[in-house]
């Protein structure tokens, strides 16, 4: 182990609650680790605050009428208060807003400066006259060039989710005011990372190792067409840390510029004097806790921006998780489509374990991964009720019933009992070997072996029937089994803190160190105990509490949409009837489909379109499985140019309808027709 370890969980955005799919994504993973290592003695500080700047937040002031100020202050202290409640204990929770990291963000900014790190360079970006401001990428919408979505964002589409820059979309239009912006030139600082590039590839050499996701994803974007390519620091915005220059009115720092340096000013705020320390040692190890959306921020811009600085260790880990899925669909926050984490606490009160283990056991550590409602229910009552629960309370009623809740001693110990010591005994070892490879749900499950292990020998020695003939024979298996009940609630406690201490309260004990766990003196450990029985550690979730669940997300899912405004685009410039002759529009029937590998969303399709057989690739994943598809008819532009889209050369394209949710649907003719149909 390092002489001390620095933590971090991505800084959550300030626009709006948490959801289950940030918790089982960093939080929990990373709140595991470190309980973990403060159970190790290791010197230890887990940092994170909420990221309180960017046009997300600006978008949602305008919307409520309201300062930006005003949105932070009220998701900082939601977000703050649910994760205390969910257990997840930071050393410090910060803010982006605090005048320690405005200091801290413009320090590092004019070091990089003085350093002449930075290119000045003059762009043309989109300014709404209207507005009378700069357009961040976000402000913009418009036609998606790949997939031709109405709605796409100017840095990515979400439909097809191709990346974009803003110049690349069609009809661009302002969120601010509606109109087309026009191109105006701006002066931005850059970093440089085409330059930096062979010592970031260097860098990301070293950590090979790092779990498949992050390294892959870290190689691809090495090793584009483009290679890495210089980045904007700044923008022009008002919202943010403003940039410490002269001449640069108007100007802030980019937000993921700003916002890992939160890390920093979090310590800072924690360790006024020692923050250093974590931050520039080299016997100090780095470890960012985050999701998959944020693996190129962390891995190649923030380490790339530490590089130029030069005074700062690296991270040493980036165990980034996948995206976790709710009933079978992306959680969505547009759509209302999540259970969010303030709501579940509300509705499941002293249940924050259960989440934690159904999140823990079901993390999308190396794949998405889906939560549903009925595993939720599954895992509470085959899991916690039926096995750990289970063993528990059993142990404490046969103590009370029979022993008036003293724990007895033990006499010697048969060979099944020594293997079943021994096997506890390894069981940390083996636990901890998990944890520190990132592999949670591995390690969740080796706690959830001891359990079963424990009512395995309770079942195999029935002591409620041995004592009707030999008590001291009884009392020697209550005795064996009550220490393991009690390693067990020292086992747990990264995974299940309130379980856990309720557990090592009953028995009067304090968390062990965990190296300790593994040499345990089994006569000793217990020794003259009166159990204070603790009650049922779970109950049953019985299936109109979960139907509620389930009616509770489409009643949200409906809610939202009626509360949408839905905007109909403008009418587009008219057009000569010639010039809509020339699409050659046609009924294609579906022959087969199947997903694009490494997308969410593409579906690559053979269609028969009468004059031939043809691949479209469309961004349709997430709104069709492949299977309903095949057979299907739909409409295909016929003469569009082909475009390649991950690498595959798609030949036209199928016409789509979007209803107000967002949903897509074919444009099918009323009855079977024959392919080549012509429409028009």
């Amino acid at each position: 182990m390092s002489k001390r370890h620095l933590v971090t969980a991505a800084l959550p955005y300030a626009n709006g609650p948490l959801h289950i799919g940030h918790i089982a994504g960093c939080y929990l993973p990373a709140d595991i680790y470190v309980r973990y290592l403060r159970r190790r003695k290791e010197n230890v500080k887990f940092i994170c605050g909420s990221d309180e700047h960017g046009v997300a937040i600006t978008i949602r002031a305008k919307k409520e009428g309201i300062t930006p100020q005003q949105v932070v202050d009220r998701y900082h202290g939601m977000m703050r208060d649910a994760f205390k409640e969910l257990g997840i204990h930071f050393d410090v929770y910060s803010r982006t807003s605090s005048d320690v990291h405005k200091e801290t963000a413009q320090a590092f900014f004019l070091d990089l400066h003085e350093k002449g790190i930075f290119e000045m360079k003059t762009t043309s970006q989109y300014y709404d006259k209207e507005a009378e401001q700069f357009l961040a990428d976000r402000y913009i919408m418009g036609t998606c060039p790949v997939c031709s979505h109405t709605e796409a964002y100017g840095d990515q589409c979400e439909n097809c989710g191709s990346s974009l820059s803003p110049t690349e979309l069609k009809d661009p239009r302002s969120m601010l005011s509606g109109s087309k912006p026009e191109l105006r030139d701006t002066v931005n600082w850059f970093l440089p990372l085409d330059k930096m590039a062979p010592d970031i590839r260097a860098y990301l050499d070293q950590h090979s190792d790092w779990k498949p996701n992050v390294y892959g994803q870290c190689k691809s974007w090495l090793d584009s067409g483009d290679g890495l390519q210089a980045r904007s620091m700044t923008r022009d915005m008002e919202w943010g840390v403003p940039v410490p220059l002269e001449g640069a009115e108007g100007k802030v720092l980019y937000v993921w510029f700003d916002a890992p340096l939160g890390y920093i000013s979090a310590t800072k705020e924690l360790l006024p004097n020692d923050w250093e320390k974590y931050w520039k040692d080299k016997d100090s190890r780095l470890v960012h806790f985050i999701g998959k959306d944020n693996i190129v921020f962390h891995c190649i811009i923030f380490p790339g921006m530490l590089m130029a600085q030069g005074d700062y260790i690296l991270p040493d880990a980036v165990p980034a998780n996948e995206f976790l899925n709710l009933e079978g669909q992306k959680i969505s926050t547009s759509r209302n489509w999540a259970v969010w984490l303030h709501e579940y606490l509300a509705d499941f009160p002293e249940k924050q374990d259960v989440l934690r283990y159904a999140l823990c056991a079901s993390a999308p550590e190396t794949k998405d991964n889906d939560f549903t409602w009925k595993d939720f229910q599954s895992r509470n009552n085959s899991e916690l009720v039926a096995i750990l629960g289970n063993f528990l309370n059993r142990v404490y009623v046969l103590i009370q019933k029979n022993f008036e809740g003293k724990v007895p001693a033990l006499s010697v110990l048969s060979e099944t009992e020594k293997e079943v010591f021994d096997s506890f005994h390894k069981a940390p070892e083996t636990i901890g070997k998990s944890i520190e490879n990132y592999r949670f749900r591995e390690a969740l499950a080796e706690c959830m072996v001891l359990a079963r292990m424990g009512n395995k020998y309770l079942a195999d020695a029935e002591p409620w029937k041995v004592i009707k003939t030999d008590e001291a024979a009884a009392a020697h298996i209550l005795g064996v089994a009550a220490r393991l009940a009690a390693f067990i609630g020292q086992c747990i406690e990264p995974f299940l803190p309130f379980t856990s201490i309720k557990i090592l309260n009953s028995f009067h004990l304090s968390e062990m160190q965990w190296q300790d766990l593994s040499s345990l003196d089994w006569p000793s450990f217990l020794k003259e105990v009166n159990i204070e029985y603790p009650g049922l550690l779970f109950d049953k979730l019985e299936d109109d509490v979960i139907e509620l669940q389930l009616q509770k997300l489409e009643e949200n899912k409906v809610q939202k949409r009626a509360e949408a405004s839905i905007t109909i685009a403008a009418a587009k410039e008219a057009v000569e009837f010639d010039d809509f002759q020339k699409m050659d529009i046609r009924v294609a029937t579906i022959l087969s489909a199947e997903r694009v590998p490494k997308t969410d969303k593409l579906m690559k399709l053979l269609v028969d379109t009468g004059v031939d057989q043809r691949t479209v690739v469309s961004g349709i994943a997430e709104h069709f499985s492949a299977e309903e598809l095949i057979g299907k008819q739909a409409s295909i532009l016929l003469n569009l140019k082909p475009r390649k889209i991950k690498g595959i050369e798609s030949q036209g394209m199928l016409l789509f309808a979007e209803d107000p949710s967002g949903k897509l649907h074919l444009l099918s003719p009323n009855s079977e027709i024959p392919a080549g149909s012509s429409i028009g």
